[in-house]
């Protein structure tokens, strides 16, 4: 199978450098300053499964001729119209579109611009930022992806993934039920933006102070209450298993919405939080937290805006 990975950041660049290790056919789509730094530095990769070095096929949107079989969208939410615009020479009538975006909204934006059935539902559970020196750290053992037909239907293609991405140096599933795999990540990475964002601080360190524990557990509940309004209610161990990592008072875990903050970086508000938000007014949710976060971060995300005009 021919993979095209639309991003070589902090997670494409991860998955992509595994696949390759693994003997994968992988190209990546890039800028060309990116596909420069990488003929120049390799694709690196600091990891407690391995660190590795690579030089990678790369690609920039007017080099791609023909189409691929599985394109792995990997880009933060704000680059998602630019992708897709340099992705559609890639996209053929038997193509899949693999996305691991955060949040749903992207789905929209995916159908709109190809048609149901190339789309596919992805999750991608890993915690990696790119340093200064531009290698992809990844900072928990964590990695793995789930993938599956939005129908649930086993198909053939569907199948013939799975082969291809198993077996590569992290953990895969092909769940049946995509759609609330997807929902329940959108509820542990928004539970957790929430969380350290609008607390500003480590989980830790918000279980410290007083009414902290209490804080991050009512955002928890904010988040699910949306989830199961619209019909996908997390279920109860994954819902334990976050409040328990919420509450874990020697937790430095923070999310990565809060260190693009502490960077400077624009973040992910409206697609992680906004977007859930919106879902939550829908349904007559109150979500008070879940609304002051979102306030906050727009306020920072427009004086970034006014800053890089």
């Amino acid at each position: 199978m021919k993979i095209l990975v639309v991003g070589a950041g902090a997670v494409g660049g991860y998955f992509g450098a595994r696949l390759i290790q693994a003997g994968r056919d992988v190209t990546f789509l890039v800028r060309p300053a990116r596909a420069q730094q990488l003929q120049r530095d390799g694709l690196r990769i600091v990891s407690p499964h391995g660190d590795a070095i690579l030089k990678p096929k790369t690609a920039t949107s007017t080099e791609i001729t023909s189409p691929y079989d599985v394109v792995f969208l990997s880009v933060k939410a704000q680059a998602l119209d630019q992708a897709i615009k340099d992705m559609t020479p890639a996209v053929g009538p038997d193509t899949m579109i693999y996305p691991v975006l955060n949040g749903m909204r992207h789905m929209d934006s995916l159908v709109h611009s190809f048609g149901k059935q190339p789309v596919l539902g992805g999750v991608c559970l890993v915690s990696t930022d790119l340093d200064e020196q531009g290698r992809i750290v990844q900072l928990t053992p964590l990695d793995k992806i789930i993938y599956g037909e939005r129908s649930g239907e086993i198909t053939t293609r569907i199948r013939s993934l799975d082969e291809t991405l198993r077996n590569a140096g992290f953990e895969t599933q092909l769940s049946t039920n995509i759609t609330q795999a997807m929902w329940d990540k959108w509820v542990t990475i928004a539970s957790f933006g929430l969380i350290t964002c609008l607390l500003g601080g480590p989980v830790g360190e918000i279980n410290a102070v007083s009414d902290g524990k209490q804080t991050a557990l009512q955002a928890i509940d904010e988040c699910a209450a949306i989830a199961k309004a619209c019909g996908f209610p997390t279920p109860q161990p994954h819902l334990e298993y976050v409040r328990q990592l919420a509450t874990d008072k020697n937790s430095k875990f923070t999310s990565s919405m809060y260190r693009d903050l502490q960077k400077g970086a624009p973040v992910e508000v409206d697609t992680i939080l906004g977007d859930l938000l919106d879902h939550g007014h829908a349904h007559h949710i109150e979500a008070p937290l879940l609304q002051a976060c979102c306030v906050h971060l727009r306020v920072y995300q427009n004086s970034i805006n006014s800053k890089n005009h």
